[in-house]
């Protein structure tokens, strides 16, 4: 996602880095599939190293001894991090980070480090306090000091081939001084100094408009942001302001301001390369607006960045009496630090609005119950450290919560923090699963895939009863100007409010209404443990589920009919509450009257069911039908992913970098005392600790988990209001647990991620799917940790009802029956018993009290939002307040930036629009008349050298100059070769141009027969997923063909693509000695001989027409 664009000598390598041979330039997927550094990366010292302490955490034990980790320091001044060795390079196991180096105070690149002799004393909790060059070590450097630095440039996968790359030759260290021509860098402004905003100096002149257009898009997608559509908020912010034109203007600013960022987020986007992104000055006041709004909501500018602090300090007249405010944020999680992070940074950036009105910055302190971050990610230690393959500095450990990025690409703010800033390594997972049945033998493939196949269709048929998805209203922009990247013609007119209430007619270019109603998607792909399981709006009902089912390869049996289908309707509609399992287990029963189902098909039908159970971390019988995938359509992209040496490196990293947060450890509260009166005499919130401590604040974020409000353990005065308090006991949060197991060698494959394993039922070889629920989370997944943990690891998850089985079994019982599973399955091969183990009790947990949010039976629609709103000074954070992304990771963090938005408002208040917002265009007749009256003050003063018309001379004269070398070129060897489109690829695109109009027909036909309407018409999403449908149901035989056109065609631009490289190189040999040879014979004016030598116009760089100077 982050490219080091501008950075690469070679002109075709733009086109490259975005050509992912796809149709659709909005859906562009980066893996970084074999991509691996040479060079190495160092351990951002602290981030993966912990201190022993002394208590074990209730949720997780170790089996034979209890042992925790808490931070290096728990008192008031909080100790630096132990610093980490380097190391110049490690295994081709491990995906690194696409950044090349990491931000290490204590390691350097490329090997070179001050510190030749590093005590590892630490790993047995000997933390040694190092200086380098009588500094101490546990600051970390500015970042400023290393602006410009190619260390620092973050790149994607596919640019790693590039430039951008480390050295290949590690004990060759690669040279700093690098070009610096195009790089992005910000180095801190100086207080008080105000910069020169220039229009389109964001602007690369060495793209084409087309290629510049197609990055903003692809930044504002990795945003999670609807690149050609207002968000909502900035569609409240500004439909007042600005026309229907204007609309796409902003939008393209919005998203050329994101492509800065995206380009490199270890340096901030200031408001002058904000305003530089407008292609007219008349729209700077749009660049602020756009600016301002994705600062805020933290879009840009987020995670472990360092930003320039603009708060001055108070004149003694403008000092206010009343004392420095203060922020309060519960819980030192990805939620907690995410929040007074970003917290930080917008102080820092807008600090000086409150000096101006006479204030500093708010304090902000984290009270943190453990003696840890990270919360629910929590990297436990082992005991022994002896024997690891990791990069030394990385602490052998095993993931106790959260443990899978989801996807780097299309929005997860996590790509910008662990790939783009903190650079840590990670290892990408492969889609290689196994399963194994009950007695330890090999599920085949074949009947694996059939039975997926009915269960899918099962999941299907119950998305039918799908809660209808919100709509927001907001404006689209023109999309194939956007596209381009061009703006259009702003005439001026009126505003989208204005067109909304009343019948004026719309703009030209217009080819929509001023506003629509954007939905969420009704689509989408929930992908677990190497599972996909396709989510869509329903169903054919067309097709009755004998034929579906025979598609699928099945045999029905000899008394069943064609005509038969499943009948959900009974079961869904028997309960105020129904729910997903009760409904999918009615369905499975009916499907087995069509086809000869086995005991195994049961078992396999009860793992899928054990997989949804993991990821929503309860029962599929306690899962809302309507609800329970509310979060549909949010899914990111690309392979899913473990950090090596820890997933808590992600929150010490927040907490640290760039530099430290305020965390009180060991500080859990029992209560929270709160005044939502505007005018209140001293502070707004109280809180009393379990420790006996106070504090006092004027806002509070609270970010502990669902489960702990659930509790009660917090006390509030007074008490939560009624619509706060039912949402939370409406709402579920679930449970998972894992058995950690640590060997001396690895038994079984390691060249597989995860494996599965098949439960019986409680009567053995039952044929009722209500007599696997008990069981079939039982050690149903493992997970194969060697590449991140650097020993033989592996983690058996315990999902669903096994989740509590786990809570109230010994540990002795569980390793027991664990060990069982595994002599079976590899038998005969010898399993030992472990060597070391962890048993995770989340439940036992006093401040988790679970592990993840989940949409319960009595959740309502809109519970998450409600979850997220504010009471007075009361706000909430945590994944089971952010509705899009639940239960993840990247959905609390993003909580927390979106909380940190709330809280910044009510000290900075709300985003002041200027009015005019856009400047009125100067007609030609106006600026005639305004130099006419200039001419006749001016007509006594003394003449002044008409400079400017000097300036365009030489300018002209230049471009007329280029103008004669192209033609010289031009006539000699042609145009450049151009480069070759895009082949279709995707075989399901080219089946849907094929069907696309007989599934209309067909929907069409079934509205109009249901309606009783001749004219009625069906919508395009249930098109889009009639074609789907006949797409995933269509004998092999049909899919065939487009699958070999697909192939066929992209064996013909592979070729394609070696020949026009080829053909590009031999042209600019070419160009570059016919430039030469006529600068040779026809010498320019000015002598500039070698610059005009060493620049090539846009057209030999094939990037279009504009005859722009690199």
């Amino acid at each position: 996602m982050f490219h080091s664009i501008a950075t690469t000598a070679d002109p075709t390598a733009l086109d490259d880095l975005f050509d992912q041979t796809h149709d659709d330039i909005l859906s562009l997927p980066m893996s970084n599939d074999s991509i691996h550094l040479k060079g190495g990366i160092a351990p951002i010292p602290g981030f993966s190293n912990l201190e022993y302490g002394r208590e074990s955490s209730a949720s997780s034990v170790h089996y034979g001894d209890s042992h925790d980790t808490s931070e290096p320091s728990t008192g008031r001044e909080r100790e630096g991090s132990t610093p980490g060795a380097f190391i110049n390079g490690y295994g081709s196991n491990y995906t690194p980070s696409p950044l090349q180096h990491p931000f290490t105070p204590n390691s350097t690149i490329n090997g070179i480090t001050s510190i030749q002799k590093t005590s590892l004393s630490h790993l047995n909790g000997d933390i040694p306090h190092t200086s380098i060059n009588g500094s101490d070590a546990n600051t970390h450097p500015s970042l400023k000091d290393h602006r410009g630095n190619t260390a620092f440039m973050a790149g994607t996968p596919q640019s790693l081939g590039r430039d951008s790359h480390a050295s290949s030759t590690p004990e060759l260290p690669q040279s700093l001084e690098q070009p610096k021509k195009h790089r992005r860098t910000n180095s801190l402004p100086a207080k008080g100094k105000v910069t020169e905003m220039k229009a389109n100096s964001s602007v690369p002149t060495d793209l084409s408009w087309a290629e510049f257009g197609r990055q903003c898009i692809l930044a504002a997608e990795n945003s999670r942001l609807n690149p050609f559509t207002l968000h909502p908020a900035e569609y409240k912010l500004l439909r007042e302001h600005v026309t229907h034109a204007q609309v796409t203007i902003y939008l393209n600013i919005r998203n050329a301001i994101l492509r800065l960022w995206h380009r490199n987020p270890l340096v901030y986007v200031s408001l002058e390369e904000a305003a530089g992104c407008a292609r007219d000055k008349r729209y700077f006041g749009l660049a602020r607006v756009a600016h301002l709004w994705l600062l805020r909501n933290g879009y840009i500018n987020f995670g472990c960045v360092e930003l320039p602090n603009t708060t001055g300090s108070l004149p003694k007249s403008k000092a206010k009496v009343t004392p420095r405010r203060t922020i309060i944020v519960v819980g030192a999680g990805m939620s907690g630090l995410g929040c007074a992070r970003h917290l930080d940074g917008l102080f820092a950036q807008l600090g000086d609005q409150l000096t101006d009105a006479g204030e500093l910055p708010p304090k902000i302190i984290i009270l943190e119950a453990r003696p840890r971050v990270g919360g629910r990610v929590y990297s436990h230690p082992f005991l022994s450290q002896t024997g690891s393959t990791l990069p030394p500095g990385y602490r052998c450990t095993a993931e106790m919560g959260a443990q899978i990025v989801t996807g780097f690409e299309h929005g997860n703010p996590m790509n910008a923090i662990i790939r783009g800033q903190l650079g840590i390594p990670y290892h990408g997972l492969r889609d290689n699963t196994i399963l194994y049945d009950y007695d330890g033998t090999v599920v085949e493939r074949g009947q694996d895939i059939l039975v997926e196949k009915l269960y899918n269709d099962v999941l299907e048929r119950a998305a039918v009863y799908r809660n209808k998805p919100a709509a927001h209203r907001t404006v689209e922009g023109d999309r194939n100007l956007m596209a381009f990247g061009r703006d259009p013609t702003d005439a001026g007119g009126s505003t989208v409010a204005e067109l909304e209430n009343s019948d004026a007619p719309l703009s030209a270019n217009a080819t929509s209404t001023a506003s629509t109603k954007q939905e969420k998607p009704t689509t989408g792909v929930e992908k677990l443990a190497g599972r996909a399981y396709q989510l869509s709006a329903g169903f054919n009902p067309d097709i009755t589920a004998a034929e579906t089912v025979q598609s699928m390869g099945w045999k029905l049996k000899i008394d069943a009919s064609n005509t038969q289908s499943l009948d959900l309707d009974t079961i869904a509609k028997s309960s105020e509450f129904p729910t997903l399992g009760q409904t999918m287990d009615e369905g499975l029963r009916q499907y087995q009257n069509l086809v000869d189902l086995k005991p195994r098909d049961m078992r396999l039908l009860s793992w899928h069911h054990a997989n949804l159970e993991y990821a929503n971390a309860v029962s599929v019988n306690q899962l809302s039908l309507s609800g329970w995938d509310q979060d549909i359509g949010n899914e990111f992209e690309g392979e899913h992913s473990e950090v090596i040496g820890g997933y808590q490196q992600v929150p010490r990293g927040l907490w640290q970098c760039p530099s430290k947060l305020d965390v009180r450890f060991n500080t859990p509260i029992k209560a929270v005392h709160y005044n939502t009166e505007e005018q209140q005499i001293g502070k707004a919130v109280r809180v009393e600790c379990s420790n006996g401590e106070v504090y006092e604040a004027d806002q509070i974020v609270i970010t502990t988990p669902l489960g702990v409000l659930k509790s009660g353990s917090i006390t509030f005065q007074p008490p939560l209001p009624d619509w706060k308090q039912d949402a939370i006991e409406r709402m579920g949060f679930g449970l998972l647990n894992k058995i950690v197991l640590v060997y001396e060698r690895a038994f079984w494959e390691t060249d597989r991620d995860m494996f599965g394993l098949l439960n019986e039922a409680e009567h053995e070889a039952s044929m009722r799917p209500e007599d696997y629920s008990a069981k079939r989370g039982r050690f149903y997944l493992f997970w194969n940790c060697i590449k991140t943990s650097g020993k033989p690891v592996l983690v058996a998850l315990m999902a669903g009802d096994a989740a509590h089985y786990a809570e109230a079994t010994s540990d002795d019982q569980l390793i027991k029956e664990v060990t069982d599973r595994l002599d079976a399955m590899f038998a005969p091969n010898d399993v030992p018993l472990p060597s070391e183990t962890i048993v995770t009790r989340w439940k036992r947990d006093p401040f988790a009290r679970g592990s993840y949010s989940y949409v319960g039976p009595k959740t309502q629609t809109g519970d998450y939002d409600v979850m997220a709103r504010p009471h007075g000074p009361l706000h909430f954070a945590g994944e089971a307040t952010c509705g899009t992304h639940p239960a993840t990771v990247h959905g609390a963090y993003l909580s927390g930036l979106r909380v940190a938005a709330e809280v910044a408002e009510t000290f900075i208040g709300p985003i002041k629009i200027p009015s005019p917002l856009v400047e009125k265009r100067v007609m030609k007749a106006e600026l005639s008349s305004m130099n006419a009256n200039v001419e006749t003050k001016r007509r006594f003063e003394p003449a002044v050298p008409p400079q400017r018309d000097n300036k365009s001379g030489r300018v002209q004269r230049d471009e007329d100059y280029e103008a004669a070398i192209i033609g010289a070129i031009l006539d000699q060897i042609g145009e450049r070769p151009i480069k070759p489109g895009r082949a279709g690829v995707n075989p399901f695109l080219l089946y849907t141009k094929d069907f696309w109009y007989i599934c209309k027909q067909e929907c069409e036909d079934a509205h109009k027969a249901k309606t009783g309407n001749s004219e009625a018409k069906a919508p395009k999403q249930e098109i889009r997923n009639a074609v789907g449908l006949r797409w995933r149901t269509a004998a092999q035989e049909v899919k065939q063909p487009y699958l070999d056109q697909a192939s066929n065609a992209r064996d013909d631009a592979t070729a394609n693509a070696a020949d026009f490289r080829e053909r590009v190189a031999t042209w600019d040999e070419e160009a570059a000695r016919i430039r030469r040879e006529y600068i040779q014979a026809n010498p320019p004016e000015g002598g500039n001989e070698e610059l005009i030598l060493n620049s090539r116009t846009a057209i030999e760089l094939g990037a279009g027409k504009r005859l722009r100077r690199l």
